[in-house]
Parts: C-alpha cells; sequence; structure tokens
C-alpha cells in the first residue's frame, strides 16, 4: 500500500472512528459541553533563580497541579459530596503530599473510599498482577481495585459516593494501563449518574510529541482504551474531557454519555513544549521499571520494540527501557545495525552491567540526542524488523495465538501485523513509518478541540 492510498485508508478509517462523527464542522455545539472547573485568577510569581555556590541554577517553574488548584479554591468542586478518589502514589500535589491526606483533611470534603489502578493503591504490585479490595491500614478507608475481579467501579461501590476524583500521573504512551482505567471508570460513573472529577497533570512528553500507529478497533483492551496514536500528546483532562465530548469514545449508551457530568480541574502554568524536567516538579515513580524522565522516554522508544521480537530491555536490572540487549548477539554488531539505519535524533553507546544471573554482562543505551528530529516509536519498529533478521526466517510467524494478541493490542495496527509476520525482514519499514507521520499531524489537529493548554 503506498503512502497515498494509505493516508486515504486512514481518512476512511481513522478519523471517522476515533471522533465518531466529531470531524463535522460544528458538530460539537450540538452535544452537551463538558463542564470543565475554570482555575482562579492567581498571580504567579516569576521563576526563582537562587545563586548557588559557583553557579547559578536552574530556575523553578509555578505549575500547579490540578490538586493545587483545588485547593487554592478551597475545594469547592468538593463541597457537600461524597467523595470517591482514584489514585496511587504519584497523586500528589507539588510539595510531595499525596492527594489521599489533602482531601482527608480538607474543610468540608468526605473522603469515604478509594479505588486503585494498577500496581495498587500504594505502587507496590507488579505489572498485570490481579489486586483484591482491602481496607487502607492507613486510613480505615475501603480500597477497590480497578485492575483485578473488576475493571470497573460497580453500581454497588458507586452507590457510596456522589463525584469521584480521579488523580494518576500518565506518562502519555497508549498502552500505559492508567489512561483506559479512567476511561472504563467514567463509564461506569456516568452510567450511574456519579460525577467525574479529574484533576490534570502533566503530559511529561509534553503535548507535541504524537507518533506511531492508531489502535485499531478490534486490539481496544485494559492496555488501550483510547484509539489515538501510541505517542499521543495529550493530558489525563484532555483525554477525559475528548472521551465525554465525542461520540463512541466511551462504549456506552449515547444518551448517557450526554448526561454524563464530568468537571476537569486543569493546571495553571503548564505549556504544551514543556517536558517533565522543565515543570520543576519532583517524579514520583508511576509503576516498578518508571522510576524517571528516562523511564518514560525509554518506554516510548523501545517498549513496543521489546515486545516478542527478541530484544529485551534493560542491562540486568539497570537501565530499564534505556538498555538492550538480544540473545547471543555482540553488543558491537547490535549498535553498528542500528547506527546504520540512521534513525533520527537518536545515537547509542555500550554499557556495562551485571546480569540478572550475577555475571557480568553488556548491552546498548539509547540516547535521545535531538529532541526535536526525534520520533519515539520509529526505534521499535526498526527493533522489530531487525529482530527478524537476527532470528530468521522471522520470530512473528511462531507466535502462539496469545503470543500474537498480546503483541497486537499493544501496537494496536493489523496492517503492521500482517505485513510484519508475512514479510518479515523485508517489511516496507518507512512506508509505515511515512504514513503514521502523516496520520499523526491530522490526529493532531483533530485533537486541537480537547486541548487545555495551547
Amino acid at each position: 500500500m503506498t503512502g497515498c492510498s494509505r493516508l486515504t485508508h486512514f481518512l476512511r478509517r481513522f478519523a471517522p472512528l476515533l471522533f465518531v462523527g466529531c470531524l463535522v464542522v460544528g458538530c460539537a455545539a450540538a452535544q452537551k459541553p463538558v463542564e470543565v472547573a475554570a482555575a482562579p485568577k492567581v498571580v504567579l510569581p516569576a521563576p526563582q533563580v537562587v545563586p548557588g555556590p559557583a553557579q547559578v541554577q536552574a530556575p523553578v517553574y509555578p505549575v500547579m497541579l490540578g490538586i493545587d488548584v483545588l485547593e487554592s479554591q478551597g475545594f469547592a468542586s468538593l463541597k457537600g459530596k461524597r467523595i470517591g478518589l482514584l489514585t496511587h502514589p504519584a497523586g500528589v500535589n507539588r510539595r510531595g503530599v499525596t492527594t489521599i491526606e489533602i482531601l482527608r483533611h480538607a474543610t468540608g470534603v468526605q473522603l469515604v473510599a478509594l479505588f486503585s489502578p494498577e500496581h495498587g493503591l500504594y505502587g507496590n504490585e507488579k505489572a498485570s498482577a490481579s489486586v483484591d479490595d482491602t481496607i487502607d491500614s492507613r486510613t480505615g478507608l475501603p480500597v477497590f481495585s480497578l485492575h483485578g475481579k473488576n475493571r470497573r467501579p460497580t453500581p454497588a461501590q458507586l452507590k457510596k459516593i456522589d463525584a469521584l476524583v480521579i488523580d494518576l500521573q500518565d506518562i502519555g504512551v497508549r498502552s500505559y494501563t492508567f489512561s483506559t482505567c479512567m476511561r472504563y471508570a467514567m463509564e461506569a460513573c456516568f452510567e450511574n449518574k456519579v460525577e467525574v472529577i479529574v484533576l490534570d497533570r502533566p503530559n511529561p512528553l509534553g503535548g507535541f510529541k504524537v507518533d506511531g500507529p492508531a489502535l485499531d478497533r478490534e486490539w481496544m483492551s485494559g492496555v488501550g482504551g483510547f484509539r489515538v496514536p501510541y505517542v499521543h500528546g495529550l493530558t489525563m483532562g484532555e483525554l477525559a474531557t475528548m472521551a465525554a465530548r465525542a461520540p463512541g469514545v466511551l462504549e456506552i449508551d449515547e444518551k448517557k454519555r450526554l448526561a454524563g457530568k464530568l468537571t476537569v480541574i486543569p493546571m495553571r502554568g503548564w505549556k504544551r513544549a514543556m517536558r517533565w524536567p522543565e515543570t520543576g516538579l519532583t517524579f514520583v515513580p508511576t509503576s516498578p521499571f518508571i522510576q524517571d524522565f528516562a523511564g518514560i522516554v525509554g518506554y516510548a522508544m523501545v517498549g513496543l520494540g521489546c515486545e516478542m521480537s527478541g530484544f529485551t530491555h534493560g542491562i540486568g536490572a539497570a537501565y530499564p527501557f534505556r538498555g538492550i540487549t538480544f540473545k547471543n548477539k555482540p553488543v558491537e554488531q547490535i549498535q553498528r545495525e542500528l547506527e546504520a539505519r540512521k534513525i533520527p535524533g537518536l545515537r547509542y553507546r555500550k554499557v556495562d552491567g551485571i546480569g540478572l544471573d550475577g555475571k557480568p554482562t553488556s548491552g546498548i543505551y539509547v540516547e535521545v540526542a535531538d529532541w526535536d528530529a526525534w520520533n519515539p516509536t520509529e526505534l521499535s519498529f526498526n527493533l522489530m524488523q531487525l529482530g527478524c533478521k537476527f532470528d530468521p526466517p522471522n520470530p512473528f510467524a511462531k507466535l502462539s495465538a496469545t503470543q500474537a494478541r498480546t503483541f497486537n493490542i499493544h501496537v494496536g495496527s493489523t496492517a503492521w501485523w500482517n505485513a510484519l509476520r508475512r514479510d518479515g525482514a523485508q517489511v516496507d519499514l518507512n512506508g509505515f513509518l511515512n504514513s503514521w507521520h502523516e496520520h499523526a499531524k491530522i490526529y493532531q489537529n483533530q485533537s486541537r478541540r480537547y486541548w487545555l493548554y495551547n
């Protein structure tokens, strides 16, 4: 399929299904608008420069998170309501105090239940592990797991609350489960006439990076609840706004979607061009392998490429999502192969470490040398193609049905899967990359209507 024909195919399938009719000019005006809480008129101080002993330190930027803005408003949106809170360890204000503690002690706020996503309320559960409901020993509140026997709040759980506050830190990548957890929670709340209040947080990759294939409907799952490019460029508040406004994003009756109430408490001071280090905020790990900004960048960059390709991420227990290895392939060969591909924005260096078996090992560390030139998912698809070369004739052609599904619910493109399985190392990688880049431009233009920050 040529780039031109892929673009035509995309316009017929992707745009109408992603926004389900919202590409028609003026259609948004006919829908019930989402209630977006107005941020207070707070005069923020200019960034402060503090002299160090030998140099001037970096400025501290005054980004107010959604929880900070809510607090500055005196929790007006929560007064008189029984509140449930869906959160995790990264749900903190800019001073590092957890949203749980803030709401527990807020005057006039009645926090009655907690809800937890993947990894549990305190982030100590393994990836994909099923987590049971429990009683929180720190607060005495019930904790309803949304990553166990239930993936959505039940009607019985929602009867206990008038509004569900969602405070989850996402990383800007489609297969990271927190955005899907939010979507499922919104569906349940709208169906049971419970208000949803989203406390917004930064997209750590910024609001301008959009890359990778969109999610085909057949591969929607708990690791892919939004039909967006793999790197989507939206905040959680913006994803929630899209879900509430665009028909067909939430899988519920349209009348219930239109009657649903969403309030987004936006940030103050965050700009779309900001990556996490430029916010001045301290990063709290969002999962065991995402401990810092380097892990976030790596997840977007090699996460897909280490699905069933033969490549693994990490060098022993170090460098998760930044170091890569391939069994029985010398590091020098891997580096030569990657450098020959001239992937924009990247460079590679050999690093040594200790393997999981306790023996010395080494691998390739991937660096982003040019952020503007970097297309986050491009390396992953090169790793898939290279995996076919390293493990002929084609490792993807011999996957079991379960393995194939795991691959596809993460990657999301049936067209790529069919081509990769058929053609292996000869797959038309550049054709797909060019097509996805064109699709990303269309998506970003259309998704602007849901932006809360310009």
